[in-house]
């Protein structure tokens, strides 16, 4: 074979060779991309460690799920994860390592609302990437200037407030002290609190605010005893919740508490003592676990970590990465501007439902031009015009040093 021949035949080669490279990235895009970066903003150290841990299960299982059903836009769902430390700054700087470093297309996080709002106002706004997150509840989050940016699969601190009212009516509670974590969190559920309270003919003797990290709380404690109140509202988190409630015990001062979602973890009653809790009710968001979809992932969840912990805000986060890959699917690329504009398409009616798990359904509906919506393992995930959902809520108690629900309900309005 001459030299000619043989060079001729190389460039048809190289020339079919090409050809066959540009109908592959041209039929099958998926082939020439990498990997799809999700972000997860999570407590991994500081107040709300407790809950960070298995929120981020929660995603992982979702990312999991997607990955072994042929991953997003056909490759595979990279997570990255960074440690918020349950503090704004370094949430702030985690979240632009995200953005900016990583790369990611779309942030699941943070829990607290602390640090959600200025990470949505200094970065995932700034940087137009979207953010889910799946345990803020302050209700300022609803009308945050975000440029629709911030979304949240977990009801607002309006209905929580509401909740929590229902059930100390319920339990004939009628006089009673709040003492509330000074963040927006804290602050916006002792708002809403009082207000639902009051409307159904209950007294809040006082409302004191705690700053986080101090070694005795004993002054706010004895402020919060005047009025003779029945009971004390504690709206807050683990590490410094433990401390207050140690310190109300041992004075004498309260013997009688409230909770609400932050202090939902068994970790409480182990740390003050089971019997001293024993019987104290609580409030928390909680799906309606007879439902298929939760179902399917509480028991997935088992298969893959063991028991599902009672501490809330898991089947959010699962939710949370779960609609966040389908927005990401339904766009057709990682552009955050599209990704935000399609997430209600992929979360609210009208369509076919997607349960969890189910996300090879959903990718081939989706291929077919065809309308979906998530009910997520958490419930519906229809978010309105600020990014907000419904929900329902537990009432909860301690009971042998565990959180047992006592049952799962919907607010009245």
């Amino acid at each position: 074979m001459s030299r000619v021949s043989k060079l001729t035949r190389r460039a048809f080669a190289a020339a079919a060779a090409l050809t066959a490279a540009a109908l592959t990235t041209t039929l099958f895009p998926s082939a020439a991309q990498q990997a799809v970066k999700i972000g997860a903003l999570m407590p991994l150290t500081g107040d709300l460690q407790v809950f960070g841990e298995n929120c981020l299960n929660g995603v992982k299982l979702a990312i999991e799920q997607i990955n072994a059903a042929g991953g997003i836009l056909g490759a595979p769902a990279e997570l990255v994860v960074a440690d918020d430390q349950t503090a704004a700054q370094p949430a702030i700087d985690g979240a632009q390592r995200l953005a900016t470093v990583e790369r990611v297309a779309g942030i699941i996080g943070a829990l607290g609302s602390g640090n959600t709002i200025p990470v949505a106002t200094t970065v995932s706004a700034p940087n137009r990437i979207p953010q889910i997150s799946p345990a803020s509840t302050a209700p300022a989050i609803s009308t945050l200037d975000d440029d629709d940016f911030l979304f949240r699969t977990v009801p607002s601190d309006a209905y929580q407030g509401v909740a929590l009212a229902q059930v100390t009516r319920q339990e004939n509670l009628e006089r009673l002290a709040i003492i509330f974590i000074n963040n927006d969190y804290g602050q916006g559920l002792s708002d809403s609190f009082t207000e639902a309270f009051e409307a159904r003919g209950g007294i809040i003797t006082n409302a004191v605010s705690y700053e986080p990290g101090q070694a005795s709380y004993r002054g706010e404690l004895s402020q919060l005893t005047n009025g003779d109140p029945e009971a004390l509202v504690l709206i807050g988190y683990p590490e410094n919740g433990v401390v207050i409630l140690r310190q109300a015990l041992e004075e004498g001062l309260f013997d009688r508490f409230v909770f609400t979602d932050g202090m939902r973890s068994p970790d409480v009653a182990t740390q003050v003592g089971a019997d001293l809790l024993e019987g104290s009710i609580g409030v928390s968001p909680q799906a309606l676990t007879d439902s298929k979809t939760y179902q399917f992932f509480a028991e997935s969840y088992k298969a893959a970590y063991g028991e599902l912990p009672p501490t809330p805000y898991i089947d959010t986060s699962y939710d949370a990465a779960f609609v966040l890959a389908l927005a990401i699917q339904k766009a057709g690329s990682t552009d955050g501007v599209a990704i935000r504009d399609a997430l209600r398409e992929v979360a609210n009616p009208p369509g076919t439902e997607i349960l969890a798990g189910e996300w090879e359904k959903a990718v081939d509906l989706i291929s077919k031009g065809e309308d979906i919506f998530y009910t997520g393992a958490s419930g519906s995930i229809n978010f309105d015009e600020n990014g907000d959902v419904a929900g329902t809520f537990a009432r909860w108690t301690f009971q042998g040093g565990t959180v047992v629900d006592l049952e799962v309900f919907e607010p009245e309005s």
